[in-house]
Parts: C-alpha cells; sequence; structure tokens
C-alpha cells in the first residue's frame, strides 16, 4: 500500500505497508426491486449531466460557495513531501495510556532488506521496554497520527483516530451512577469474576454471516426461512439482584 520510513532518532529503517485487515462479509449487490437489475454508480456531472472518465476527474475545496480551488497531485507533494514518506517518531508512551476509542485500523510494516538489522532492534526494543512509539505519517494525502507496537517477530502500526474525530458523548443521557447498590454492584462484580478467562481470538466467528449463509441457501432452493429468536426485554430494575443471582448460579455451574 504505501513504501517508506521509520525515523527513529538518527536511524533509518525503510519499510513498507501493508494492510492488517480484510473484509469477510457477504459480497451483497444492489438491485432494483421491480426487475432484479443490478444497480451502477456512475459519476455525473452536475453542470452537463453527463458522465465522466475517472481520467478526468480532479479534487478540489470549496472555499466560497460554488467557487473551487483544484489540488494537483504536485500540491499535495508540495504540502511536506517529506512527511509523505516518513513513519516519524514523535514519542515513546505506555500501552495502557491510550484510550482504546483512538485505535483505527492495523497495518503490517515488512523491513527492507538492508533495514533488517534496524527493524529488529527497534523491534526489540519496543518488545522489552513494554512501549509504544507514537508516530505521524501520511497515506492518501492526509496526515495521521498511530502507534507502532511488537507483534509475534514484527511491527504493526495501528493507525489512530485523533481527538477532534472522537464524539465525547457529552449530550448523551447517561446514568448518574447512584442507581445501583453497593451489594447489586458487587453480584456484577461476582458475575464478572466468574465469566473471566484467557481471550482467545479463534474462538469467535461471525455467525451473523454464516446465519446470513444459511438463509440465501434456503432461499436457493425455495424453501422459506424461518425467524430464530426474538429481541430480549431490558431487565426491570426491581428484577435487577435476582437476574444477577440468576446469571451468576448459570455460571458457575
Amino acid at each position: 500500500m504505501w513504501t517508506g520510513s521509520i525515523s527513529f532518532g538518527l536511524v533509518n529503517i525503510p519499510v513498507r505497508l501493508y494492510s492488517g485487515t480484510e473484509s469477510k462479509g457477504l459480497d451483497l449487490n444492489m438491485l432494483h426491486s421491480k426487475d432484479g437489475g443490478r444497480i451502477r454508480y456512475a459519476r455525473i456531472c452536475r453542470k452537463d449531466g453527463k458522465e465522466v472518465p475517472w481520467n478526468e476527474i480532479v479534487k478540489g475545496y470549496e472555499h466560497q460557495e460554488g467557487d473551487f480551488i483544484v489540488l494537483t497531485k504536485e500540491d499535495f507533494e508540495k504540502a511536506d513531501k517529506k512527511e509523505t514518506n516518513a513513519l516519524d517518531i514523535q514519542q515513546f508512551v505506555d500501552r495502557e495510556e491510550i484510550d482504546i476509542r483512538y485505535f483505527e485500523k492495523p497495518y503490517y510494516l515488512e523491513p527492507d532488506k538492508k533495514a533488517a538489522k534496524a527493524y529488529a532492534l527497534l523491534h526489540e526494543a519496543l518488545k522489552e521496554s513494554g512501549k509504544l512509539a507514537l508516530v505521524k505519517f501520511v497515506i492518501r494525502q492526509r496526515e495521521h497520527l498511530g502507534v507502532i507496537l511488537p507483534i509475534g517477530r514484527g511491527l504493526v502500526l495501528n493507525q489512530m483516530r485523533f481527538p477532534e474525530e472522537l464524539r465525547h458523548g457529552g449530550d448523551l443521557s447517561l446514568p448518574t451512577g447512584k442507581e445501583t447498590t453497593k451489594a447489586e454492584v458487587e453480584m456484577g462484580k461476582e458475575l464478572i469474576k466468574s465469566q473471566t478467562k484467557p481471550f482467545i481470538p479463534e474462538d469467535y466467528h461471525d455467525t451473523y454471516t454464516a446465519k446470513l449463509e444459511a438463509i440465501i441457501e434456503e432461499k436457493a432452493k425455495g424453501k422459506k426461512p424461518v425467524a430464530k429468536g426474538k429481541e430480549p426485554e431490558p431487565t426491570q430494575t426491581k428484577d435487577l439482584m435476582a437476574a444477577l443471582k440468576a446469571s451468576l448460579a448459570g455460571a458457575q455451574k
């Protein structure tokens, strides 16, 4: 996806960036409900109403209503050509310092053959110190924040959100924390303790997509799928302790 280098003090580590995720959901198409025809997206010019080929499309910023400033590839590079090819380490932080809401998308970092030793040095230093390397980088004409961390024998770049991208939820209607009793909280803690175990990613699968695939298979055979399950009712306040006790008993059993 991207080639550049990690700037580690005066050490320069050339790397290649690869996506660390891939979509495994169903590939669904949009269809016309009347005739089943597939829907096609077209790039239509609002001035002449005609479809525009990709090679005639440019990017522009509307600095006044209806007045656009066109930006070229050279303009993006001029913004800071050095930053477009660098993972510039800003500082090092403890893992627990970063709110999980900031993490957005992981990428694998592969070293250039000549940079294997420097790459291994950064990997081992991060691993033994328990720190994360906070970096800034540019990809697809946009600056991002991220952290580099060691996973297995490699380094992973986790793209982050900037603080202004997070909604802080100040306008939400939330409980004050005084709605529960100490006994109920203690029972909740017991339930959490009884269901605490090591996280094994392979234990979890996309069951929703599997159910959709089963429905598609049934419909392909001309069968009518049967609805399964029902939406759970919210637990009433007066039944909260009883529900906690029953849950704890079931977990222990």
